[in-house]
């Protein structure tokens, strides 16, 4: 998962990129870049940290124009490499820089064709280098030596016609503008939006609305499924649709983990969505387990607030803040590598003794991925002198891998791959576990009547893959590249070559 965002300025955009991009830091925490535009001449600056890490004052001085695009990134393969950090520039056709967020499910086969027929070099393993040399051959082959906006509508389809999976892009070719797409399933979220200034209005293009809200813009709309927004450097605002049979089909993680509860993804706000989840589970508790002897509901911070309280409310039992969060710790379940993981959880939490001692407690988790946390945790609990541990997901159990973008692609990894809830009960040390619905989450996250949602991808769930191109062949192959023993080998070789590098 990670975080993008354009803006198309009157003035100075490095320090609004910036900000917009410490607003999205929560989607990626492996590696930041930012570049500009100054008239037809590109600053670029990228590496792996936080935001605060990867920019100093010498590099935002050096970020000058009035056009660029910013990206936070979180690996979904391999180790952290600043070569994948985003964005990605290609030379031909007029220079083209790109910074994406999903993942394209037919990766493999795109980067043939890329070499074979199109005659184009790719650097990294990235899929982000795949889609914006993609989306460069379907421009370049216009042969034209000016464009226009309708030029990138037509090679945004091209984009649509040869790429599957889910993603959304923001794009810019200097001296002429940035653009926004989205895949025809609209599985990634981008919205955009324009703020006036004494000079004129200006626009952003950006993976959440709360990027638009810290920074003053107004919000217009989502970029629809199949869509492209176009803005060129006078501050036109120009959109197309360019997928032939578009349905909007987000992800549903978005509204359990990953977007930040302030934000609005296809008219569906992110916070009333957990509130929902909240009221739905405290439902299932009273439908199956009506003699519960609950004495406090405590939240596992912070994803999970919302639905607690819900909760709590609902039960009419108390709710208490047990767990204390280092906010210097980032979020675990987007950290590659499980010995990572492994580590950080004692140091992200610290428990309340006092809010647990002799109490039957039900702490509350968004989602239950890998289970190591939530081990850890319900450890930490009883540690703390509760009496017993209950655990509850917002989420239903995760049984299948992601391929659009999330770092859940094994199988093999997922607690609830293969296991009765009885059984992930008793991995996990729980005294008792209780999962929500998946009709239930749909109908928290829907709220019927208040979006345009037609379906949601809620493959992690229920194995439905709403792109129906992924088969049991591409998940085998997806597990070999992608669980924990082959991000360790990569990092250690990363390790190996950077101790002969620092040697030479």
């Amino acid at each position: 998962m990670c975080g993008i965002v354009g803006i198309v300025g009157k003035g100075p955009v490095n320090q609004s990129l910036y900000d917009a991009l410490l607003v999205l830091q929560h989607r990626g925490q492996d590696a930041a870049g930012i570049v500009t535009c100054e008239g037809e001449k590109l600053h670029l600056r990228k590496d792996n940290g936080l935001v605060r890490d990867v920019f100093r004052t010498r590099h935002m001085l050096q970020l000058r124009g009035n056009t660029g695009l910013g990206h936070v990134r979180y690996p979904t393969a391999g180790a952290s490499s600043s070569a994948e950090a985003q964005p990605f520039y290609v030379n031909s056709p007029y220079g083209i820089v790109l910074a994406h967020n999903g993942n394209l499910t037919n990766a493999e086969d795109l980067k043939r064709d890329l070499f074979v027929e199109d005659l184009r070099h790719l650097n990294t393993d990235s899929d982000s280098e795949i889609l914006l040399n993609v989306f460069a051959h379907e421009l370049q082959i216009q042969g034209k030596l000016r464009i226009d906006e309708q030029d990138v509508f037509r090679a945004v389809a091209g984009v649509h016609r040869r790429c599957r999976g889910g993603y959304a892009a923001v794009a810019m070719i200097p001296g002429f503008g940035i653009f926004g797409f989205r895949d025809p399933n609209g599985i990634r979220p981008i919205v955009y939006g324009r703020r006036e200034t004494d000079e004129g209005a200006e626009y952003m293009i950006a993976s959440e609305s709360v990027a638009l809200d810290t920074l003053g813009f107004r919000m217009i709309a989502d970029v629809a499924p199949g869509e492209a927004v176009f803005i060129d450097v006078a501050g036109n605002l120009h959109t197309r649709q360019c997928a032939e049979q578009p349905v909007l089909s987000p992800c549903i993680f978005e509204f359990v983990y990953f977007a930040r509860p302030d934000s609005i993804i296809d008219n569906i706000s992110v916070h009333k969505a957990r509130s929902r989840m909240g009221r739905k589970l405290a439902a299932k508790i009273k439908r199956e387990w009506s003699d519960h002897d609950i004495d406090v509901v405590i939240p596992v911070p912070d994803t999970s607030r919302t639905a607690a309280l819900q909760l709590a409310n609902a039960l009419n039992v108390g709710y208490a803040e047990g767990f204390i969060k280092n906010r210097y710790i980032g979020r675990t379940f987007i950290m590659p590598g499980q010995k990572v993981r492994k580590k950080s959880v004692r140091q992200k939490l610290n428990a309340i003794d006092l809010e647990f001692r002799k109490k039957s407690v039900l702490l509350v988790d968004d989602s239950i991925v890998r289970g190591t946390t939530s081990q850890q945790i319900i450890q930490m609990a009883r540690d703390a002198g509760a009496r017993r541990v209950y655990f509850a997901s917002a989420a239903p159990p995760v049984r299948y891998p992601n391929v659009y973008g999330i770092d859940m692609p094994t199988a093999n990894e997922l607690v609830a791959h293969g296991r009765t809830e009885a059984e992930i009960c008793r991995l996990l040390g729980a005294d008792g576990l209780i999962f929500q619905d998946l009709d239930d989450l749909i109908q928290a996250v829907q709220k019927k009547g208040k979006s345009d949602v037609d379906r949601f991808d809620c493959s992690v769930f229920d194995g439905d893959y709403v792109t129906g191109d992924v088969t049991q062949e591409y998940l085998r192959l997806l597990e070999q590249q992608r669980n924990d023993a082959a991000k360790e080998a990569k990092a250690r070789h990363s390790e190996s070559v950077i101790e002969l590098y620092n040697t030479d």
